[in-house]
């Protein structure tokens, strides 16, 4: 009984769709297709000229799922399904989905706030815990990052609202900080003129905001300070590398030695029988 009652409904659904209605759907489908993509290209970089490249994505994505709706349900209309019929399944199907898949409603809704809080924009460099860079995408389920030796990692929404987020390119300018040690006896007024000129010489150093003497403390090895100074953002992997080597080559030339840190190994007493006694077992 059931069988005949499957063969008359496929068959009934076989009549329906003859060759020119599937024809006609398949056309819509393969210029739907052409036109969506030729659109949503078309709209993203004109939003991408006006804006920035993150609206321009957004856009783009948009305008794919809207055309795409608007294609789909018009080849199903072509096929002779009820659209009323459609969208109550898609709902009771989008409310089943929606309590299977709670992390992906977590991912979706932070990746909503995320666009509209914007801590960062495709092409920012960013440090979330040990992962660092460049982001190529904000996705409605995570964010995709290029690393320094070229590796795609993908930092789910919900994570990304729940840690911290370090911009490195947000703002134009960037200061590096110099943690330098010298030997005591050292005329620190002398030193900090020397690398105010050494600053001022250096193409790469930014004149305003001026560097930063700042003292920190009387090591083991010896007085120890920080020197900070400003960049361009564009710059700054040419100031961290080339200012740092340029202090210490110009510091030797004035016979001026960085002293290494001092390491002391502390070991039991010998008046201590029992922590003797442990380390001859050990040994």
């Amino acid at each position: 009984m059931i069988d005949s009652l499957a063969e008359i409904d496929l068959s009934s659904i076989l009549a329906q769709l003859n060759l020119p209605v599937v024809l006609r759907a398949v056309a819509i489908v393969l210029l739907g297709a052409i036109a969506t993509r030729v659109v949503a290209r078309g709209i993203g970089t004109m939003v991408e000229r006006r804006m920035s490249a993150q609206e321009g994505m957004i856009a783009r994505r948009l305008v794919l799922w809207i055309l795409g709706s608007l294609i789909f349900m018009t080849v199903m209309r072509e096929l002779g399904f009820r659209l009323d019929v459609l969208l109550g399944a898609a709902g009771v199907l989008t409310v089943a989905l929606g309590f299977a898949s709670q992390t992906s409603a977590s991912n979706l809704i932070s990746g909503l706030f995320l666009m509209a809080e914007r801590p960062f924009v495709v092409g920012d460099l960013i440090q979330i815990d040990t992962s660092i860079g460049e982001v190529l995408s904000i996705d409605l389920l995570s964010v995709k990052l290029r690393t320094f030796d070229n590796l795609l990692v993908r930092v789910p929404n919900e994570e990304i609202i729940k840690k911290n987020i370090v911009n490195l390119t947000h703002f134009p300018i960037r200061r590096f900080d110099l943690q330098l040690r010298v030997p005591y006896g050292t005329d620190m007024e002398w030193l900090r003129v020397f690398l105010r000129d050494l600053a001022e010489r250096n193409p790469v150093v930014m004149v305003e905001p001026e560097p930063l003497f700042v003292f920190q403390r009387y090591g083991d090895a010896g007085i120890e300070f920080q020197y900070s100074v400003w960049g361009q953002r564009q710059r700054y992997l040419e100031l961290r590398n080339g200012f740092a080597l340029q202090v210490e080559a110009e510091l030797r030339a004035e016979g001026i030695e960085i002293p290494p840190p001092r390491r002391s190994i502390v070991g039991p007493s010998h008046e201590d029988p029992v922590a003797m006694r442990t380390l001859r077992e050990e040994t």
